[in-house]
């Protein structure tokens, strides 16, 4: 049952709603539930070949040479492809937006980097003669040291696990080492504060998405010279546009079909199977079915990257937070594909949806030798955002506050000046906690009731604070070191917030009304 809260805004709805809380047919329903939607996998070929992969058991090895003699004798195999049959073998997601250094192999040629990463492929009749033929392949390991921790990877004696980034952290701007966020002076706010709470760690892990349908496609020759490729993708033209870009042909030389995903949540946007399925389709001139297995989803399908979060916060004896410094760590695995994006969207999305004066925010890409990670709902934000609401409880403990109310009186309003140096605007935080409060028959102060996300910004909340500039670590530098805060204040008798006292960073007075945009 959706209800409508129309005293909420109303002189912005519009209630001549014609989908939202309607009950509007999806028009994929029928085919989900009578089993005639066609996936991938539905889509007749005659007689594919099944292409199954080579796996490294190590997490960090040279290659120092792979016999495939055994296995090329094996009944059925048609074809096995190493790393120097894959016309464009290194490739990075985001270079298809220029963002990034293309630093993975579809199949390793010198190292492996992770468990389960690709160093050659078998295609087979079968899938059995093909996995039977991937017990055959023997490889030469020789193994390596192996980083695991985001921390230790960033120290300056670490091995580098990525040679494209012999630091262990994506250069963002061809430049730094981290993404910043700097607004206001965060050593004046910690000598400001009457509490200064220590720095918190929060500590997320990596999480598949487990989706029910396994990555995978079916790639064919057409009559045309094209070549068709049937694919679960969750990203069809990033998809087509990264398999042009690895094999090296013009992208109208492929003909993807796809838009109907059995799960994916984000976990189908690195075009893992495509590429070398229409490369064992150019060869063969054959169909080629390449479909993991669970196994191969759990252990190699990119999951959420795991965040390590430091929070540190200056808070007033009236529950005004008026310091916040973070550092954040986004563990993108052994390969880039998507977390440097996520290292953008976090920065983006701090301190959180609070109004605070003083803001000092570092986040690090890192390159570990684990599988590497990519989207997943909300990724880069998500994490970070558990972390900063256990630490508004936190802070509300600490200043003898109920926790609804402390979020209320810190929150955006219209007119608050963002860290990111952005007008706050349509905000809502205010009437979202009102409400959960109510529904949850959570008792909160008449004052905090009256609150409103349209008055009280603005005036001095919108004002850009003086914020001194300090060395930023670069690619060649180890990360800078958080600044020390001066030594916390003795603690004071918790008070309530005074009403003429301000909300959030400063005492103000105005009134900010103007419409919603």
């Amino acid at each position: 049952m959706i209800e409508f809260r129309k005293e909420i805004f109303a002189d912005e709805r519009d209630d001549n709603l014609k989908e939202v809380g309607q009950p509007t047919q999806r028009q994929d329903m029928l085919g989900h539930v009578t089993g005639r939607t066609k996936y991938f996998d539905d889509h007749l070929v005659a007689n594919p070949l099944h292409l199954k992969a080579v796996r490294s058991p190590h997490h960090h090895a040279r290659i120092r040479n792979i016999d495939a003699s055994a296995a090329e004798r094996m009944p059925g195999v048609r074809l096995i492809l190493r790393g120097g049959d894959v016309p464009v073998n290194l490739n990075t997601l985001l270079s298809l937006l220029q963002f990034g250094i293309d630093d993975e192999p579809s199949l390793a040629v010198d190292t492996v980097r992770y468990v389960g990463e690709p160093v050659a492929a078998v295609v087979a009749d079968t899938e059995a003669q093909a996995l039977a033929a991937v017990h055959k392949v023997r490889v030469d390991y020789e193994p390596l040291a192996a980083i695991f921790d985001v921390e230790e990877a960033l120290k300056p004696n670490a091995a580098p696990v990525n040679p494209a980034y012999p630091g262990n952290a994506f250069i963002y701007h061809e430049t730094y080492n981290h993404q910043k966020l700097r607004f206001g002076d965060i050593e004046q706010g910690f000598a400001q504060a009457d509490h200064v709470v220590d720095e918190q760690r929060y500590q997320m892990s990596p999480i598949e998405h487990a989706p029910t349908e396994t990555n995978g496609c079916i790639a064919a020759p057409e009559n045309d010279g094209r070549y068709i490729c049937y694919t679960c993708t969750q990203a069809l033209f990033f998809s087509l546009d990264t398999s042009a870009k690895i094999l090296d042909v013009p992208s109208n030389k492929l003909h993807f079909v796809g838009g109907t995903v059995g799960g994916g949540f984000g976990g189908k946007v690195d075009t893992l199977t495509e590429p070398l399925a229409i490369l064992a389709a150019m060869k063969t001139g054959r169909a080629v079915r390449y479909v993991f297995n669970r196994h191969e989803e759990m252990q190699v399908g990119s999951p959420r990257g795991a965040e390590r979060i430091y929070i540190k916060d200056g808070v007033m004896n009236d529950g005004r937070i008026v310091a916040r410094q973070m550092r954040v760590y986004i563990d993108a695995g052994a390969y880039t594909r998507l977390s440097s994006y996520a290292g953008h969207k976090c920065t983006a999305h701090l301190p959180g949806p609070y109004t605070i004066p003083n803001v000092h925010t570092d986040v690090y890409c890192v390159y570990t030798n684990r599988t590497p990670s990519t989207a997943m709902r909300g990724f880069g934000v998500t994490g970070v955002d558990f972390a900063l609401e256990v630490q508004m409880d936190k802070l509300a403990h600490v200043v003898g506050m109920d926790p609804i109310e402390f979020r209320i009186l810190n929150a955006y309003r219209d007119g608050d000046m963002k860290a990111h140096r952005r007008e706050a605007k349509n905000c809502a935080l205010i009437e979202c906690c009102q409400v959960a409060a109510e529904k949850a028959n959570w008792p909160i102060g008449d004052r905090f009731a009256r609150m409103s996300s349209r008055v009280d910004g603005g005036g001095a909340r919108a004002e850009i604070p003086h914020t001194p500039v300090r060395p930023m670590a670069t690619a060649n530098s180890a990360p800078v070191a958080a600044p020390a805060a001066p030594a916390p204040r003795q603690p004071e008798p918790a008070t309530a917030a005074t009403a003429t006292g301000g909300f959030g960073a400063a005492p103000f007075s105005s009134i900010f009304g103007t419409r919603r945009r």
